[in-house]
């Protein structure tokens, strides 16, 4: 379906995504630990040629699977190996996840919903966070979402777009290849809930193409694991099976956390219209539940006029292909059962999952914003939609909550977090935040107020959304144009710049050891292999201090005293905002950008 309004929408779309993407991409250093390791190993494949074994710091890393690192691989060779080449992957497949996502409600709904389901997977903490980032969650959450669009238009649609279902596959296969079990559990998890919901099961053994497409996912998806297989045999298996059925069932690098993890982490990452979210997953429940009802009753009638009649009824065609579709009290309805299905499967999945994190739960952001953006185009065009009141309430409450925190971050962070943190980052207790958070909270709070008085108002309801809409954006910006850059010049920079100057000076021969600081990064700028030492580990540094060649020692000033006897002749050679870098040999070429523009104290964050 194309209208007259879909090439502003488009423009519009690829603006924001430019923006919030794009923008800046490179400014950054890596953050640690998975954007480090992954940017890592993508620069080792283009280093050393072998496309199919993943290395880390020249050892192999079997923990993620190849697809990622080959996209790396040709950004790399387009770009030159640096920060955005290492994310552009990231920020690409959100593009294309927002632009799909604009294609597939366009096809089932009107260009208004499709534009607001849109920028409501755009506009929003989790999305933006993960289409910046060096990690395989963005390329994950494209290819589950294009696996399930494709079974939506092949499974529910006319005979003719059956071919969709083939998509259904290869979503699923690249979602494998792109992080492994994760990327065909969701779409399966997703279809077998929602078959089961609509009893539809055998409708799908009969149209869904099961034999054909498992052919063809696994053309696509097993030849990589089979030769991953055959090059390192049991070494491979094992450490596949720890990062897969092992961090499923054990909690891994201390990221079990509680069992609710992810009910703050679904608010919080897709806000600003998580406040609606509730009000439209109830509202899909209940539609379902309503055809559920209308479905038995229905079973019940025929049953006893069976029995009254003496007849061995048969059911027709239609009550075996879908009989509760046939109850929905608007055909778009079955739409909102399956991303209702969708957000529920995958959201109990990960949280089953005894290791979690914020990002695992991406895959159902699409169905997220399908789901409310379709509740809320139905706020808007029928005021008295049940809960729309409710819905602004919770919107506001959410609102204010975050203003609140934004206000005390800064206390809180000089109070209990400065401190806490001035191993690892040893400036910490000396920096302030500035007005930034108390800019953003200021910015919310007048979005907040602007929801409340567009929301309230059936004549006017339209205009919450984009007063939502407006007030996130532009504390994305404040936090991209003020508080990013300088977190990164003063928490995230430092090391990586001394890491660079040591790359730079040390030869093939040389060795260069991070010792409490082993941050992964670190290997990526060094452009060498590195030797992680942590702090607690001295007499492992007195061995490698040993070595007769010549050596750098990377650490924050922290842990100088923490040193053994043997780096008693090393000589700092550069220190950069509490990091030290010091040499058994003290000739070297300090790189410009490693150089501080002054001796004085660092500027005050945001000042």
């Amino acid at each position: 379906m194309t209208t007259a309004r879909t090439p502003l929408h488009l423009a519009i779309l690829v603006l924001l995504a430019g923006l919030f993407f794009f923008w800046g991409l490179g400014s950054i250093g890596l953050t640690d630990r998975d954007e480090g390791r992954n940017a890592e190993a993508g620069r080792e494949m283009l280093e050393t040629g072998d496309w199919i074994s993943p290395t880390f710091n020249y050892e192999p890393r079997f923990a993620k699977p190849v697809l990622v690192y080959w996209l790396m691989t040709a950004s790399y060779r387009v770009f030159g190996v640096s920060e955005m080449a290492a994310r552009f992957h990231s920020a690409a497949f959100g593009l294309g996840l927002i632009l799909l996502t604009y294609w597939f409600l366009l096809r089932l709904r009107d260009p208004d919903t499709a534009l607001i389901g849109a920028l409501m997977l755009l506009l929003n903490v989790e999305i933006i966070s993960l289409s910046r980032m060096a990690l395989t969650d963005s390329v994950l959450i494209f290819c589950t979402t294009l696996s399930l669009y494709g079974f939506w238009l092949g499974f529910q649609t006319t005979e003719r777009q059956r071919s969709w279902l083939w998509v259904f596959y290869v979503g699923m296969a690249f979602g494998t290849l792109a992080k492994g079990p994760v990327g065909v559990l969701v779409p399966l998890v997703t279809v077998a809930l929602y078959l089961t919901l609509t009893k539809q099961w055998t409708h799908f053994w009969r149209l869904g193409k099961p034999l054909g497409g498992t052919a063809l996912f696994a053309l696509l998806a097993l030849p990589w694991y089979l030769e991953m297989w055959s090059l390192h045999g049991s070494e491979y298996a094992a450490s596949a099976q720890a990062n897969t059925v092992g961090r499923f069932l054990n909690p891994m690098e201390g990221h079990g956390f509680t069992l609710f993890f992810y009910v703050p982490v679904l608010l919080l990452g897709f806000f600003p219209w998580s406040g609606w979210l509730p009000y439209a997953w109830y509202d899909a429940f209940r539609s379902w539940r309503a055809a559920w009802k209308a479905d038995a009753m229905r079973d019940w009638s025929r049953v006893t006029s069976e029995e009254a009649g003496g007849q061995q009824g048969s059911s027709s065609e239609s009550t075996n292909v879908s009989r509760i579709t046939h109850h929905a009290s608007h055909p778009s309805d079955t739409l909102d059962w399956f991303a209702a299905a969708w957000i529920s499967g995958t959201f109990v999945f990960f949280t089953l999952s005894s290791t979690r994190l914020p990002h695992y739960i991406g895959p159902l952001f699409p169905a997220v914003a399908i789901l409310t953006a379709c509740y809320w185009s139905r706020c808007v065009t029928t005021p008295d939609t049940r809960g729309a009141r409710a819905s602004i309430h919770t919107v506001m409450l959410v609102g204010f909550v975050l203003v609140g925190a934004f206000a005390s971050v800064p206390w809180a962070y000089e109070s209990f977090i400065a401190g806490k943190i001035t191993k690892e980052f040893p400036l910490a207790a000396q920096v302030s935040l500035g007005s930034g958070p108390y800019l953003a909270a200021t910015i919310l709070l007048i979005g907040t107020g602007l929801v409340g008085y567009f929301g309230f108002s059936e004549h006017r309801r339209a205009g919450a959304f984009w007063a939502a809409g407006g007030s996130f954006a532009c504390i994305v910006l404040v936090a991209m144009q003020f508080l990013l850059p300088a977190a990164n010049r003063y928490f995230i920079a430092p090391p990586q710049e001394l890491a660079y100057a040591a790359g730079l000076n040390l030869g093939p021969a040389d060795q260069l050891v991070a010792f409490g600081s082993t941050r992964p990064s670190l290997a990526f700028y060094a452009r060498r292999k590195v030797i992680f030492i942590p702090s607690g580990e001295v007499d492992r540094l007195s061995g490698a201090l040993a070595y007769q060649g010549r050596t750098m020692i990377l650490l924050p000033e922290t842990f100088q005293d923490s040193l053994p006897k043997e780096a008693a002749t090393f000589q700092p050679i550069l220190k950069r905002f509490g990091y030290l870098l010091l040499a058994s040999q003290p000739m070297v070429t300090i790189p410009e950008s490693a150089v501080p523009s002054s001796t004085t104290a660092p500027r005050i964050l945001g000042h």
